[in-house]
């Protein structure tokens, strides 16, 4: 075994180096000044090259050849994270050390440029810089491609949910835009038999949402001692193992945007801070890939608490916060405000069934930009086309188009797609859940999470990265992820059955 302790103390060396990267790209998107950011990029560009140098090292290499000729380790966690020790090799291995600062530096710098592009809804100030990131993800792509012997594209997929393949995506893909715009269609034409739902009138300070946020939070489970949150313009989960770092962002005259950024985040969060203790600092106790980790937000921001149960808790705590009162405040009133279906232009934003059109946009742009069908200077324009063929909608300017999304500028090419996948897959857990638990849906309506905490913590947190994403399904709800059970659900919630 000396040859796989030594493999455990460098992995713990890399896990610690990635926590430190992991609360300075926080500290770039929530607190860092705008002239600190060109150090700031060689900070995490010298960081992301440490780590590199200590996993592609021959040292490495040859720790990781004697332990596995070993004799066969009985331990199911030791000899899983050995293989996710040969995967993370793999890929870094795969990469020259240059083009991975290269890389770090073009994303910190694109990323800065499309907050102000964004500002000012001018797609050709970060054109060329987004054209770089593309370039190098492309290359990165190529280089791990020939390594794994996979596409470019599956190569950064599999740096993203290991395992997931175009051939998986595809097809789901095509099944879900098979019935999707008829469900959207048969939901709208039944809100428009009904009266609209009241509006609830701000202003809402930012001082009260973010009381009422942190308040949520508790009630899910979030632990304050490792972790918080705070304001960022996108919003996201980040930080650092046992320091778990959520943003959302303020609007006065909506609550529902930072409410809901706050419940999506914190799910994020709870599966991070629920992962298995023993195995925190090793890769077998890492999460198990993007699609598992959206299924954990989704899992709480639209199963949960988009439910008519969750609006019966969070009516009271609206009263105490914001003083509304009357028909409009009503739980059930609540609850038809926040599920309504209305095609719109931000992604994050979406109503959860128009929500995927957004996604299948992303998947087809990403997927012809790599492929080099797609030239960065026409983004603009296929967006565009692409929103008003999927949601009949005609863009007005770049911010609400292209623009959005900070992923493509931060290198984040292959992401996109887990965020639908996950949506799936959090409707067959929360089916499988609440079948098992009959005290969840009850206690939505007490603001008691723990019997779903406690049914995903056993079937999804603590197994960190022992299964692979289709056998952990499996295990959990019975079959490998398929879109059924989010149909099921759509069909149910928003009664777009044909």
């Amino acid at each position: 075994m000396q040859a796989y302790r030594t493999l455990e103390r460098r992995f713990a060396r890399l896990s610690a180096l990635g926590g430190a990267t992991g609360i300075l790209g926080w500290d770039s998107q929530a607190l860092m000044p705008d002239g600190a950011a060109e150090g700031r990029a060689e900070q995490l560009a010298v960081l992301r090259g440490l780590s590199h140098e200590i996993l592609t090292a021959p040292e490495t290499a040859e720790a990781l050849a004697a332990a596995e000729a070993e004799s066969g380790d009985s331990d199911p966690w030791r000899a899983a994270n050995l293989l996710e020790m040969r995967r993370a090799h793999a890929h870094a291995s795969a990469v020259p050390a240059d083009l991975v600062e290269a890389s770090s530096r073009a994303c910190s710098k694109a990323e800065m440029v499309w907050r102000e592009a964004r500002r000012d809804a001018d797609f050709s100030r970060l054109a060329p810089h987004l054209a770089e990131v593309l370039r190098l993800q492309r290359e990165i792509g190529r280089a791990k491609g020939e390594a794994l012997g996979l596409s470019v594209y599956d190569a950064l997929l599999d740096g993203y949910d290991p395992d997931l393949r175009r051939a998986t995506i595809d097809p789901l893909f095509y099944d879900l835009r098979s019935w999707l715009p008829g469900l959207v269609a048969r939901a709208r034409d039944r809100q428009a038999e009904e009266p609209e739902p009241l509006p609830v009138e701000g202003p809402f300070p930012v001082e009260a949402q973010r009381r009422l946020g942190l308040s949520l939070m508790r009630s899910l489970g979030f632990d304050f001692a490792r972790g918080r949150l705070d304001v960022s313009l996108h919003p996201f989960c980040g930080g650092a193992t046992d320091d778990v770092r959520i943003t959302t962002r303020y609007d006065e005259a909506d609550f529902g945007r930072a409410m809901m950024g706050v419940l999506h985040e914190t799910g994020h969060a709870l599966y991070e801070q629920g992962r298995p203790a023993g195995w925190r600092h090793q890769p077998v106790g890492e999460a198990r890939g993007m699609s598992l980790h959206e299924s954990q937000s989704l899992i709480v921001e639209m199963q949960a608490c988009r439910s008519a149960e969750f609006f019966a808790y969070l009516a009271p705590l609206l009263h105490a916060e914001f003083g509304g009162s009357g028909p409009a405040w009503t739980p059930e009133n609540l609850h038809r405000l926040h599920t309504r279906v209305a095609p719109g232009f931000i992604r994050v934003d979406a109503d959860e069934a128009t929500y995927p059109a957004h996604i299948l946009l992303r998947y087809e742009l990403e997927t012809a930009m790599l492929a080099g069908d797609l030239a960065v200077a026409d983004l603009p324009g296929a967006f565009d086309d692409g929103l008003r063929d999927l949601l009949g909608l005609d863009v007005p300017d770049d911010r609400l188009g292209c623009l959005q999304d900070i992923h493509w500028p931060s290198g984040a090419f292959g992401y996109f797609p887990t965020y639908t996948l996950g949506a799936m897959a959090a409707a067959q857990l929360f089916r499988a859940a609440t079948s098992a638990e009959p005290d969840i849906l009850p206690g939505l309506a007490l603001g008691d999470f723990a019997p779903l905490r406690g049914w995903l913590r056993q079937a999804v947190h603590a197994k960190g990265s022992l299964l692979t994403t289709d056998a952990l399904l499996t295990q959990a709800t019975g079959t490998p992820l398929r879109t059924a059970a989010f149909r099921h659900h759509l069909e149910t919630r928003y009664g777009g059955a044909a």
